[in-house]
This record gives C-alpha cells, sequence and structure tokens, in this order.
C-alpha cells in the first residue's frame, strides 16, 4: 500500500477538498436558488440532527484507528491492525442500526416539538438511511488515514460531491411541485446516494490493497481484542464526547435560535430565513479553509501518533507548530477577502447581499476556528481527547448561554446568534492551545506571532487599496476575479518573503522536488 509522507497527505487531501468544496458550492448555489432561503433553512435545520446521531454511531472511532493503526504499523503488528478493523466494525455495525431506527421514530417529535417547524420531518425521515453508510465509510476512511495513504478517502470524497451534485437538481426539481420541505428531503436523497457510492469505492480500494483477510479467523480475533476495545476506546469515547458536544450543541442551536427569536419577537418563518442566511450563506464562506486545516489534521494523527511511538518528542514538537503555520497561513487570506469583499461575494452567488453584516462581524474571529482544528488532532494523537473534550464542553456551554443572552434581545437578534458563534470558538481554539502548553511545554515564538501579525496587516492594506480600485470601476463579475487573483498572488508573494512555506518543505512535494533540487 502506497505510504504518503505528511506534507504528501496533505496536499493530497488539500486537493481533494479543493474540489469538493468546489463542488459543495455549486451544489449549494443549486439549491439555494431552487428552494430559496425558506427552503434551505429546512434542510440546514434538519442537518444538526443527522450529524449528532452520526457522531453517536461513530464513537469517535475514526481518529482512534488512525491513531492505533498507525502505533501498529510503526511496530510492523498486522495481527493488531486486523483487530483494530474487526472491533471497529462490529462496534459501529451495531450502533448503526440502533440510531437509524431511533431517528425514525424521534423524528416526528423532534420536528414538531424541538425545531418548531414540522416540515423539517421530511428531511429527516429522507436522510436517516444514510447512518449505516457513513458507519462503515469511517472505519475504513480511519484504516486508511492510519496507514498514512489518503488517496483512497480523497478519490471517495471527490466521487460523493459528483454523485450528489448530478443528482439535486433532478431530486429537487422533481419534489418542489409538492412542497419546500419534499425538495428538502429530495436534496438529502441526493446526499444518500453520493454517500454510498463513495463507500462502494471504498471497499473496492480496501479489498485490492488490504493485506489482512478480515473473515479469516473472524471470532477468534475478536475473542482476543479485549485490550485492542480498550486502546481503541481510551481515545475514542472522548473524541465521541467532543464529537458530541459539536453535534448536541450545533442540534440545540437551532431549536435556541428559534426560541429566543422568538422572544425577542421575531416570527417564526422570519427566524428561519435569518437561520438559513446565516448557515447556508455566512458558514459555508466561513468554513472554505477548513478543507486545508482538516487535511493538516487528518495527516497529522498518524504523523505524531508514530513519532510518538518512535520516541521522537522533537519530530512531534515541529510537526504541531508546521501545522498551525500552515493553517494560519490558509486561514489569514480568506478573512480578509471575507471582511474586505463580502458584498460582492455574497451578491455574484446568492443573489443577495443582505447577510454581509454578519460575514463581516465573524470572519475576523473565525481566523482561530483554523488553527483549532490542528490543535484538537495534536491533543488526540498525543492521548489527550479527555482535555479537548472538557474543552469542547466549556466553548459549548458559553456559546449557548452568550447566543441565549443576546439573541433573545431584539437589539441583537440574528447578530447575537453570529457573536455567539465566534464567542465559543475563540474560547475553544485557546483551551487547547493552553491544554497543549501544559502537556509538552509547546509555544509559539515570538518570531513567528510577529509574521503572523505582519502577514495580515499587510494583505489588509493592499487589499484595502484594491477593493477600492474595484468599487472605483463599478461591479463586474470580472473585474472581481482579476482583483482577487491580484490579491492572491501578492498573498503568496509574502507566504515565501516570510517563509510561511519553506524550501524544505516544497522538496518533499514532488511538483516542485526537481526543480529545487
Amino acid at each position: 500500500m502506497t505510504k504518503q509522507t505528511f506534507l504528501q497527505g496533505t496536499l493530497i487531501l488539500i486537493l481533494a477538498g479543493m474540489i469538493t468544496r468546489f463542488l459543495g458550492f455549486i451544489n449549494r448555489i443549486v439549491v439555494a436558488r431552487l428552494m430559496g432561503e425558506e427552503g434551505v433553512g429546512l434542510y440546514m435545520m434538519a442537518l444538526p440532527t443527522l450529524f449528532m446521531v452520526m457522531t453517536l454511531t461513530q464513537l469517535g472511532l475514526p481518529v482512534a484507528i488512525s491513531k492505533r493503526v498507525a502505533e501498529a504499523e510503526a511496530k510492523n503488528d498486522s495481527q493488531k491492525v486486523k483487530k483494530i478493523v474487526i472491533v471497529s466494525l462490529i462496534a459501529t455495525g451495531i450502533t448503526s442500526v440502533l440510531f437509524t431506527v431511533g431517528l425514525m421514530f424521534a423524528a416526528p417529535f423532534v420536528a414538531t416539538s424541538l425545531l418548531t417547524d414540522e416540515r423539517t420531518l421530511y428531511p429527516l425521515m429522507a436522510i436517516s438511511p444514510i447512518i449505516p453508510i457513513v458507519a462503515i465509510s469511517s472505519v475504513l476512511r480511519g484504516y486508511f488515514q492510519g496507514k498514512q495513504n489518503m488517496k483512497p478517502q480523497s478519490y471517495a470524497q471527490v466521487i460523493e460531491q459528483i454523485v450528489r451534485i448530478t443528482c439535486v437538481a433532478f431530486f429537487v426539481k422533481l419534489l418542489l411541485p409538492y412542497g419546500v420541505e419534499f425538495a428538502a428531503a429530495g436534496a438529502m436523497i441526493s446526499v444518500i446516494l453520493g454517500e454510498f457510492i463513495s463507500l462502494l469505492y471504498m471497499i473496492y480500494m480496501f479489498k485490492r490493497k488490504k493485506k489482512i483477510k478480515i473473515r479469516t479467523k473472524f471470532f477468534s480475533y475478536l475473542k482476543s481484542s479485549r485490550s485492542t476495545v480498550k486502546e481503541l476506546f481510551s481515545i475514542a469515547l472522548p473524541s465521541t464526547g467532543s464529537r458530541m458536544i459539536g453535534s448536541f450543541t450545533n442540534f440545540l442551536e437551532p431549536i435556541l435560535v428559534a426560541q429566543s427569536l422568538a422572544i425577542a419577537g421575531i416570527s417564526s418563518s422570519l427566524a428561519t430565513k435569518q437561520y438559513g442566511e446565516l448557515t447556508g450563506y455566512i458558514f459555508p464562506l466561513l468554513f472554505l479553509p477548513t478543507f486545508i486545516t482538516h487535511s493538516l489534521s487528518i495527516a497529522l494523527v498518524p504523523s505524531i501518533s508514530e513519532a510518538e511511538a518512535n520516541l521522537n518528542k522533537g519530530l512531534v514538537h515541529y510537526r504541531i507548530h508546521q501545522s498551525i503555520r500552515l493553517s494560519f497561513a490558509s486561514g489569514a487570506i480568506a478573512t480578509v477577502v471575507l471582511c474586505l469583499f463580502s458584498s460582492p461575494i455574497l451578491t455574484y452567488m446568492y443573489g443577495t447581499d443582505k447577510a454581509s453584516s454578519l460575514l463581516v462581524l465573524m470572519a475576523p474571529f473565525f481566523i482561530l476556528l483554523y488553527v483549532q482544528s490542528p490543535l484538537q488532532a495534536a491533543l488526540q494523537a498525543l492521548d489527550l481527547a479527555k482535555p479537548a473534550m472538557w474543552n469542547s464542553l466549556i466553548g459549548a456551554l458559553c456559546k449557548l448561554s452568550v447566543l441565549f443572552f443576546l439573541a433573545s434581545n431584539p437589539s441583537f437578534g440574528i447578530h447575537g446568534v453570529a457573536i455567539a458563534m465566534s464567542v465559543g470558538v475563540v474560547l475553544v481554539t485557546l483551551l487547547h492551545f493552553a491544554a497543549l502548553q501544559k502537556a509538552i511545554q509547546f509555544s509559539i515564538p515570538l518570531l513567528d506571532i510577529g509574521k503572523m501579525i505582519l502577514l495580515i496587516g499587510t494583505t489588509w492594506v493592499i487589499g484595502s487599496w484594491i477593493r477600492n480600485l474595484y468599487e472605483s470601476m463599478g461591479p463586474n463579475l470580472i473585474l472581481f476575479i482579476l482583483a482577487l487573483s491580484i490579491l492572491l498572488i501578492f498573498y503568496v508573494i509574502t507566504l515565501f518573503i516570510l517563509r510561511f512555506i519553506s524550501r524544505e518543505e516544497l522538496i518533499q512535494l514532488p511538483l516542485f522536488k526537481k526543480w529545487l533540487k
């Protein structure tokens, strides 16, 4: 099986993430234009429930599988790898069946009593069959990640998005005449088809690349896997706790938003519309750079686990520092662009700039979100999943408290929701960093902090000048793309000047290896 270096694996995941994000944006634009703000609101209100159930089903095993497989690979223990896969498949198989049935029975109560909009029943029911599909996929992803082979899951992501975008317009148009709730259900069906085809590809790659035979002596391996179960769940349960806190918070979020805005005197339909703008329009833009930081996090877990298994503490520190540096570099440009060009971006993408004030408000704080993911991955890779879980809990409680306090105030309304989400992001990131500093004395050099400030400050100044020049010429899509391209070129040059990307890192990539040696 092909094994990649940390940067090679990250690059493969980034390229796949870039393609899937691009296709995902097209998908969102299609859905938004076909279903409108209310349809998007119904779709987005149903998703947190699905994410919470999927989190429970996976039990945090993908991260645990990745770490334990990487450790076993470092010791050439193929029997241990087989035990890890068997235990994981059994655990996720059982939970996926239970939670699929549970969601189908609980959907009417969730839709009417918690989400306060009975129309969300249809997308909730439509999405439930995806749970066992995602459960099996998560085990295979963790296995390939632990092997430090990022190609199978990367190709699977692209396949999933292609299938989804191919089907979404058909199902939404087919069901839209029956109402926006049925159209939202149609969008969910396209998600299921995409996940299913991507799972089939993952199974094919597993059978093709595997060095272990799962069915051979299956039950004997299962009986002798007690220690493997403990090792997996020592990471999986706290990781599940962290994800569960996030999923449960996302589940409560639309409920609390609806109730808080109702207290503020905002009608149910307007609240759904505003929440649809925030989660359907603003969030995709704010989370755009996370395909890079998420890629770094996925590659970081097995890399740190292998280094720790080989007692290489220097490499552990270097990998964490490297991932933070690259994550900040990817997020800084997004922050500047979203703040300076919020109105044209929203107008060209969605045909409206109503939510531009929310985007400008949240973007500066979300730069910390881009380094949060690698920090959490580092904690999990170092067997510090419990502190990460408690950090997530503290952040979630603060976010929900601030959300209710501000959103129920007519002076804040939906802006109170945006402020609360920003507070949660900042707090969790700072707590993760403090946990790493306490555990392994990790710190960011003052010189690097100065470079970060200089990078974003210089980019802001140049970006402001480019924006003023663009606005003086009048709105034009071609000019807008040209303006962003010029800013991006300047930004990349600045990255190399400030050495956010080093020559040694570029040499590891096949594309630059021949040129720089």
